[in-house]
């Protein structure tokens, strides 16, 4: 009866060792679901991943400084006739490539001089995968660059962050070349 135990005990075990009980990390490695998923900005700053949500009351931004819950586009005017340069993503990734870090900085330098405007980025996805997990990747694009942003100088609580996954797309239709349009941060601006 002891050994009989034992030996469901065992194969119990050695299947939930076996069964993929972790995450799959946007850079295509495993974690513990316990574990917090981490990447790196491509100019070496290390980047937590964050479950903020910014439709919530109260959230904390990345040094744990209270951030408005109010909305800037329920509340502000939006600037009319600015364009910022979108950045573009690669394929499954919330990285910024280094080709794309002049675009951000871009956006700070406009910030700097602007200090009467806010900004919300937007991440958005091309139309592959589930709806969650392109909500999730557009987030982690957004965060991204706010997150970027704010080690140019900006400060925190002038960012917010959007997803739109793959509800708003660039150019319609499939293909590698639509998707790579597809898979960007943009940039609202608004006036306080």
């Amino acid at each position: 009866m002891k050994m009989r135990s034992l030996m469901m005990v065992t194969a119990l075990l050695g299947t939930m060792v076996l069964t993929d009980t972790g995450c799959r990390t946007k850079a295509g490695g495993w974690r513990w679901p316990w574990q917090k998923d981490t990447t790196a900005l491509s100019n070496g700053v290390e980047l937590e991943n964050s479950d903020i949500d910014t439709d919530l009351p109260t959230v904390t931004d990345e040094a744990g400084t209270p951030v408005s819950g109010a909305r800037f586009e329920d509340s502000l005017q939006k600037v009319q006739g600015l364009h910022l340069e979108p950045v573009y993503f690669g394929f499954d990734s919330y990285s910024v490539p280094p080709s794309e870090l002049p675009k951000i900085q871009a956006v700070a330098t406009y910030l700097q001089e602007n200090a009467q405007h806010v900004l919300v980025v937007e991440g958005h996805c091309d139309e592959r995968g589930s709806n969650e997990y392109n909500l999730s990747l557009g987030e982690n694009r957004a965060q991204t660059v706010r997150t970027a942003l704010v080690n140019l100088g900006i400060a925190a609580d002038r960012i917010q962050t959007r997803s739109f996954g793959e509800e708003k797309p660039a150019v319609q239709g499939s293909g590698e070349e639509v998707w790579r349009l597809n898979r960007r941060g943009e940039f609202s601006v608004y006036q306080q």
